[in-house]
Order: C-alpha cells, then structure tokens, then sequence
C-alpha cells in the first residue's frame, strides 16, 4: 500500500473518477459492432498553465469542442448531446459575448441542455483540486479560458 495523507486526496480522486474532456478516445473502426465499442476514457486533469488561455482550451476544451471551438472535437460524437458550437456564443447572445455566463458555466456547471450537459466536467471543482483550493489561481484559469472563448467568435 502507498502512503499518502489529506493532501494526496485531491489527487487520488482525480485519478480515480474525474471525467476531463481531455479524455482520448479508444475509437473501433473496424466494424459497426466495433464502432458501437467507442468509449471516453476518463484521465486526470493535468497541470497546465493558467496563465494560458489557448493552452488551457487546447488541454481541457478542445476533445470535445474542437480546435476552432466548434463543438466538432474528437470525442464530441460519443456525448449525448453534441458540445456547444462556441463560435456561436456572441451571436446567440444578441451580438455580445457573454463572459459573465460562460465564467459561471465553467466554475458552475451548465443547467441547462442548450448551454452544455452534465458531461460537461464542471471545471471549477476541478481547478480548485488541481491547483489545491487557491481560489485566486482558479479564477485565473476561468478568467484566461473564458477570454480566449472570445477570440472563437465568427465575425
């Protein structure tokens, strides 16, 4: 048995049940039966640099809502619900992007269908145990993920 103590705890739990959208796919395509076989692997969030909007998005983000943010990422045809087309925000929202929102729907969770499902990992609970409750650090990682969403938007 390893040792750990209360500290390991947020880390244990990540690597045992957290679903990241991150998750690299184990994708069949021999045969129909093996393309019903497709799953979503759950992985560990890892560190990334919270500074980094783009590099945040491209960790977290992009296996579901692709590179460009339009909700065509590699393991966006094995949700239930297909991901938010993020390039559509600012236009579904009356021509203003709704930063206030997405920063609620990414610390928050989303209540709603049309604004992501619960297969979107609510990434606030994962910040706060990645980077080990520092709340300041957390808004950061929202604040930076939530500004480069709005350089997604289509003109």
């Amino acid at each position: 048995m390893l040792p750990f103590n209360a500290s390991s705890l947020p880390k244990l739990r990540l690597l045992g049940s957290l679903l990241v959208a991150s998750a690299l796919l184990a994708i069949g395509t021999a045969s129909p039966a093996a393309a019903q076989d497709k799953v979503i692997k759950k992985a560990p969030v890892q560190q990334s640099d919270p500074t980094s909007g783009k590099a945040m998005y491209t960790s977290y983000c992009a296996a579901c809502h692709g590179p460009a943010g339009k909700g065509d990422g590699p393991a966006a045809s094995e949700l239930k619900v297909a991901p938010v087309d993020l390039t559509q925000l600012a236009k579904n929202n009356g021509g203003k992007f709704p930063a206030d929102h997405i920063h609620a729907v990414l610390d928050f969770g989303a209540k709603a269908p049309a604004h992501g499902t619960n297969e979107m990992p609510v990434w606030g609970t994962l910040f706060r145990a990645l980077d080990q409750n520092d709340q300041v650090k957390v808004n950061l990682r929202i604040s930076n993920l939530v500004e480069y969403v709005k350089t997604l938007q289509a003109n």
